[in-house]
């Protein structure tokens, strides 16, 4: 009995010993991350309806994993209900979140929140740290953000950039791309989201695309274009990937235009 039990140990230990030296690879499924630019027009709609539960289907719909969002309204003003959407959204998916605030003023009155408006970030995934940089602006310009959230992916650390360029200066835009080109560098996992208010090949994008690859030239099907959002003529929403991210699928998702003035682009993407 004693010489049985010790071959069975001996043989548990062999096991043990293989399966300690044996590496697994990651599956596919594993490797893979879906990510959503949206600019969402403070949750009111192409028909002037304001409806952030819209907005939480279309997100959930995606099955995005990660949702940059742009024009996002926290405590603004009476036309989103004074409403922190940023956190509202986050809260009705399931999701963790980070706000930019790109326009920040004080309450309107004391003990009410600040006045802010900006971009969003949310994941499905653990957000470890997280910034908001303001870009250059001209004196007569909006102040805009790039909001970067490094997400906790399986372990692994995927760094997200969400941004909104100028919407009526192509200089500011151009310096907007060189800054958030510099700032994104060689991350070695980076992927960048936004409504960067100019089409492919416009001279203010130069910048980033030498540095980064935009996924629908590579993976997208159509033609991309998310504006108007009933009737959409021009590409000014993308997803760019850098470092070891590689795109597989673009799409722009058009079941339900009328929730924002752009169309969502949605992408896979695999994280090597």
């Amino acid at each position: 009995m004693r010489m049985r039990a010790l071959r069975w140990l001996a043989a548990v230990l062999m096991t043990v010993g293989m399966t300690a030296g044996a590496v697994t690879p990651a599956s596919a499924e594993q490797r893979e991350l879906t990510v959503l630019s949206f600019n969402i027009h403070h949750a009111e709609g192409a028909d002037g309806v304001l409806d952030l539960d819209r907005i939480a289907r279309v997100i959930e719909r995606s099955g995005a994993d990660v949702a940059g969002l742009q024009e996002v309204d926290r405590h603004y003003s009476d036309r989103s209900e004074w409403a922190d959407q940023a956190r509202l959204l986050a809260k009705r998916l399931g999701y963790h979140v980070v706000f930019g605030a790109n326009i920040d003023n004080p309450p309107p009155a004391p003990g009410t929140p600040r006045v802010q408006y900006g971009t969003a970030i949310l994941s499905r995934y653990p957000i470890v740290d997280s910034s908001n940089t303001h870009l250059h602006r001209s004196p007569d310009q909006e102040q805009r953000g790039l909001l970067h959230a490094e997400v906790n992916i399986r372990g692994e650390r995927v760094h997200v950039y969400d941004t909104h360029l100028a919407a009526s200066s192509q200089s500011d835009r151009t310096e907007q791309g060189r800054q958030i080109a510099d700032l994104i560098g060689d991350t070695r996992r980076a992927v960048l989201v936004g409504d960067l208010n100019a089409e492919p090949g416009a001279p203010e994008l130069a910048p980033l695309d030498r540095t980064l690859t935009d996924v629908w030239p590579a993976v997208g099907e159509g033609d991309g274009a998310t504006l108007p959002s009933q009737a959409p003529e021009k590409r000014i929403d993308y997803v760019y990937t850098a470092g070891d991210v590689t795109p597989v699928s673009a799409r722009v998702l058009d079941d339900e235009p009328e929730a924002s003035d752009h169309l969502p682009v949605v992408a896979e993407l695999d994280l090597g």
